[in-house]
């Protein structure tokens, strides 16, 4: 028993100054500690940093839903930790995205976003993430196909005086996807402009098909082949009282002609008429086969450039009365 009091005593002597030694003057050392946690928290905090970037909001359909309304394309990330942490950290190693699979009917929701870490990202524990905004609100719809035709759109105009005499898209049709409500207000797509540019000579070449709407989705390839088949437009043109001109006549023999004159109707290129004159068409009756004096009713022939072509001809045939050719006499000088 004197021995526990002898321990207790001793206990007390020590613990007892201790107890004394921070008691005293004690609002002065909590205030020290208190000063000595602040200045320990700026220093941590002193050394975080913060940055900020927007990256695409990725919303994937499902195989029977898919977005039928507007919402926002980019969403605000925010980084925070040690600047060593989070300056090598790429805007691409942030991924943001919204997840569909628990939707299973159309209509409208208010859906979390979500992001991935990948590349740099990875690498660190400490780096917080933040989104803005946490959540979107979605319409979503039934998911549909279709085929539609592509019509090919022109900037510019052919060469005048050509006109157009094939052209075709290849392939004619496509395939595009989205929600049902958009899908079926659209009949036909259109392509780019194809500059035409004063063009006269047959061409080809590769076009992309213009998505008009961003909830539709062209299914393959948007690039077609467009081809063109350029030709001269087409002009009809008379040509009147062109003289009918005897050929091949027998010296020996004179020819009259019922009628002195006629005319041609050609049809030809819009460019190449330019380029002719009255001169380049005539009209003739071949006379080799006749060997006697009297009437004959032979063929009128036209001759034009053999680039066009004869619709009409008037006449097509004439009377020649054939007569013996008098000789000259010499004493008329030859009148």
């Amino acid at each position: 028993m004197c021995l526990l009091n002898s321990k207790k005593q001793t206990i007390q002597g020590i613990i007892g100054p201790i107890i004394a030694s921070i008691a005293e003057n004690w609002p002065v050392k909590v205030i020290s500690i208190a000063l000595a946690i602040l200045l320990f928290w700026i220093h941590r905090t002193s050394d975080q940093k913060e940055r900020f970037f927007s990256v695409p909001l990725a919303v994937e359909p499902t195989s029977t839903l898919i977005v039928a309304g507007p919402y926002p394309g980019m969403i605000r990330i925010t980084l925070r930790g040690e600047a060593k942490t989070i300056d090598p950290i790429l805007e691409d190693d942030i991924h943001a995205y919204i997840d569909l699979d628990k939707y299973t009917e159309p209509g409208t929701y208010r859906a979390p976003v979500r992001y991935q870490k990948t590349g740099t990202a990875l690498r660190t524990e400490t780096l917080e993430i933040s989104v803005d905004p946490m959540e979107v609100m979605l319409t979503l719809d039934e998911r549909q196909r279709k085929m539609v035709p592509v019509t090919a759109m022109f900037g510019g105009a052919l060469e005048s005086g050509y006109e157009w005499d094939e052209k075709a898209l290849v392939p004619a049709r496509v395939e595009i996807e989205g929600p049902a409500s958009v899908l079926t207000n659209v009949k036909e797509l259109s392509t780019e402009l194809i500059e035409l540019g004063g063009r006269s000579d047959d061409f080809s070449l590769t076009v992309r098909v213009v998505n008009p709407e961003p909830l539709l989705r062209i299914r393959g390839s948007a690039l077609v082949e467009f081809h063109g088949v350029i030709r001269e437009q087409l002009r009809v043109q008379n040509f009147e009282d062109l003289p009918i001109v005897i050929d091949n006549l027998a010296d020996r023999f004179s020819g009259v002609l019922e009628i002195g004159s006629g005319s041609v109707r050609i049809e030809g290129g819009q460019v190449t008429f330019d380029r002719i004159q009255n001169k380049d068409v005539s009209l003739s009756v071949d006379c080799s086969t006749v060997d006697a004096i009297g009437e004959y009713l032979l063929p009128v022939s036209a001759v034009v450039p053999a680039m066009f072509t004869i619709i009409r001809q008037d006449p097509e045939n004439v009377r020649v009365r054939i007569l013996r050719r008098q000789p000259r006499n010499p004493g008329t000088g030859g009148s």
